[in-house]
Formats: structure tokens, C-alpha cells, sequence
């Protein structure tokens, strides 16, 4: 897993921060499963590819009353760095409000799906 998706989501959080409709972001398939899971916890409206040889995510974001739904996110598994966490060393994310995305054997989890399954894995990020 390269660095990107760490410019995945520091371009979705600027492109809320600018208030744009969508973004554009380099394809790679965890970039989509990441895509895909923020769309199921309604933090994007929609996500797709598109190009044939150089493909690319098409990101439709989401506003609630004008604001972003996202409103920050912090990084945790870094290329130099990579953070590995036990399901049961899983908190809360700003009490509840947030969710924590990690990479596990069972696919990309939330925090919440990791506990169920007892599954640990690459804390990616926590965002909220």
C-alpha cells in the first residue's frame, strides 16, 4: 500500500474546505474500497472510475445545509510509518461521531466492524 492514499484524502478534505462539487483522484483500488466505505458511512455522495488505461475516482461530495459532512481527518499509518492496531485497543472516535478506517484481513473496517469481528489491522485514519 503506497502514499496514495494519503493524497486520496488530503484531496477530499481540501476539496471540501474549497467547497467544490467534485474532486478528481489517481485510481488504485484502495482508493476505491476507501471510496466505497466512505460513501456507505455518508461521508461522500458518490463514487466512480473512469479512463481506461489511466483511470481515475470521480468523488461527488456531500454538503448538509451548505457544510461539509467531513470535517477533519487525521492520518495514522504514514509509508515510513506504519500503525497497526488490535481490535481491542480500538477507541471511539470523537466519542462515537467519527469512525476509524482500517485496513484488515477481512477488508477495509471500520472501528466499530473491526470489534464485531475482533479484527485488528492498519490504522489508516480517523476522520470526522
Amino acid at each position: 500500500m503506497g502514499s496514495s492514499y494519503i493524497d486520496f484524502i488530503i484531496r477530499l478534505k481540501n476539496g471540501y474546505l474549497a467547497g467544490k462539487e467534485e474532486i478528481v483522484s489517481p485510481y488504485s483500488r484502495l482508493n476505491e474500497m476507501i471510496a466505497k466505505k466512505l460513501v456507505s458511512l455518508g461521508y461522500i455522495k458518490s463514487a466512480e472510475v473512469q479512463g481506461e488505461v489511466r483511470k481515475n475516482l470521480i468523488i461527488k461530495l456531500l454538503y448538509k445545509d451548505k457544510k461539509p459532512i467531513f470535517t477533519d481527518v487525521k492520518i495514522f499509518s504514514k509509508p515510513g510509518r506504519r500503525y497497526y492496531v488490535s481490535y481491542r485497543d480500538l477507541k471511539p472516535v470523537l466519542s462515537g461521531l467519527g469512525n476509524s478506517i482500517i485496513s484488515t484481513s477481512k477488508g477495509l473496517l471500520t472501528d466499530k466492524e473491526a470489534k464485531k469481528l475482533k479484527v485488528g489491522g492498519e490504522l489508516l485514519f480517523n476522520i470526522w
